[in-house]
């Protein structure tokens, strides 16, 4: 069963990391969160779930202005992958236990699979306050840059910060 926002926040707590979210309507797009998402302090992040043909799965979280080059990603070998495409559905909902939409770092707390890649914009890395979804686009929740990776290798992932502004 996958874990709800509550389990997230649960977790969030024991690990000591404070942060704050905020609700809204459903976000879709960057665009729509552009829109709807009201005064969020801090960076506004995107994250896309991406495999290659050999089944290996990346987890790449970017600020939402980036634009996310897959060839160039593939070609720059700073990822032992191969060519790269969005990961399907079915499988988003099977590895990360979110539906399309929803994507993010904070789904990590349901992944099994830890060959899984996390990918982390170094741009995006610079803000000192970071919104993602927690676990569902109905809010955004605000995390400080530290208490992100401190999360992240809570669960064992040893992210990869990429310049996406030199790929």
């Amino acid at each position: 069963m996958p874990a709800k926002e509550e389990d997230l926040f649960t977790l969030l707590e024991e690990l000591g990391i404070k942060t704050t979210t905020c609700r809204h309507a459903p976000l879709y797009t960057v665009e729509e969160s552009q829109k709807l998402r009201g005064e969020i302090k801090g960076g506004h992040c995107k994250s896309l779930f991406l495999k290659d043909k050999k089944n290996n799965f990346i987890l790449a979280v970017l600020s939402e202005d980036r634009r996310l080059e897959m060839k160039a990603l593939f070609t720059s070998g700073k990822l032992n992958v191969g060519r790269l495409s969005f990961a399907s559905p079915e499988r988003m909902i099977d590895m990360l236990g979110i539906k399309p939409g929803s994507v993010t770092p904070f789904s990590l707390i349901n992944v099994e699979h830890k060959e899984l890649i996390v990918v982390l914009d170094k741009g995006m890395m610079e803000n000192e306050y970071l919104n993602y979804h927690p676990l569902h686009n109905e809010a955004t929740t605000t995390i400080h840059r530290e208490d992100l990776l401190k999360f992240i290798k809570h669960f064992g992932f040893d992210p990869i910060i990429i310049d996406f502004d030199t790929l």
